[in-house]
């Protein structure tokens, strides 16, 4: 049996309430400097569900953890089905209103960066430059065995022919791109190997119980030392990954502003949460700001 990885927290009492007032993010963004760290909530209006907020996937979802991928070939055989399932809809996912704006403000210079715990894509496919993928790309390939790259639409095309027919109803998708699907419905779902030494594929991606690795997280607090700002876009920061670079920034003394409808693990390090949804709150202060906002894709 899969074991729930510890994803949850409970907001206290004593945490600062939410605000609807976006002067705060206007203020940090016409000053420029400003790196931004966007979470699951950033894609929601995009059709893909965050792990905690109103519906999240974790009230009937437990993500793939290290651990099981590696442990046996049923619990990968359950992962690919469902994965090349949710690839289908996950990969065809287009940039909203939040990532549009991201990448405007990126444009016109007011950002130092974008750091994203998400592994979707969608900020590269807004326009975003020089994101830097916290925990991976759900786009890329890697061999466990030789540490060969490959295109996740490569493998895509081999499950297709590896499985033809394979055609279940899904119960939903995740923010980790895996279909809901049950046990019946994988049934003997086919894995295949890698091309180069035949050892085991896994996505490119920090499966939660796995560790990020060490030279990206240090490129990622130097981000946070030159930046002038922190502006946490979509994100409950429960997991340390993302909470830490917060907790760094405060200590620096850099404002910290965070966009987010829920409380959250860093609200009491933040000079305010705007509890808002991000797509009309984005838009709105880039309205501000004098910035337009357009639907132009990444060349």
């Amino acid at each position: 049996m899969r074991m729930r990885p510890t994803l949850s927290w409970t907001p206290t009492e004593d945490l600062p309430p939410g605000t609807t007032d976006l002067a705060p993010v206007a203020d940090a963004l016409s000053t420029g400097g400003v790196l931004v760290l966007s979470g699951a909530g950033i894609s929601t209006e995009s059709g893909i569900p965050d792990y905690r907020g109103e519906g999240g996937s974790l009230s009937r979802h437990t993500p793939m953890t290290y651990q099981d991928f590696t442990g046996g070939a049923q619990a990968r055989r359950r992962y690919w089905a469902r994965s090349h399932l949710g690839w289908r809809t996950f990969g065809r996912a287009l940039p909203n209103a939040g990532h549009r704006a991201v990448a405007a403000f990126g444009r016109h210079g007011l950002l130092s960066g974008v750091i994203t715990q998400n592994v979707d894509g969608l900020h590269q496919a807004a326009g975003s430059e020089g994101v830097v993928e916290l925990h991976g790309s759900l786009d890329r390939v890697v061999c466990l065995s030789c540490g060969t790259f490959s295109p996740r639409r490569e493998l895509a095309r081999r499950l297709e022919e590896a499985n033809a027919g394979f055609e279940p109803v899904a119960a939903g998708i995740n923010p980790d791109g895996d279909a809901d699907l049950t046990d019946e419905q994988v049934g003997d779902f086919r894995v295949v190997s890698c091309t180069v030494c035949g050892g085991i594929l896994k996505p490119d991606v920090v499966f939660f119980g796995e560790t990020v690795p060490p030279q990206r997280v240090e490129h990622c607090r130097e981000l946070v030392r030159e930046a002038a700002s922190l502006l946490v876009l979509g994100s409950s920061l429960t997991v340390m990954s993302g909470l830490r670079f917060v907790r760094q920034a405060a200590q620096a003394g850099k404002p910290v502003l965070i966009v987010n409808r829920d409380a959250t693990r860093g609200d009491r390090h933040a000079l305010a949460r705007v509890a808002l949804p991000l797509g009309a709150a984005l838009t709105a202060v880039a309205g501000r700001l004098g910035v337009p906002v357009d639907g132009r894709a990444a060349a």
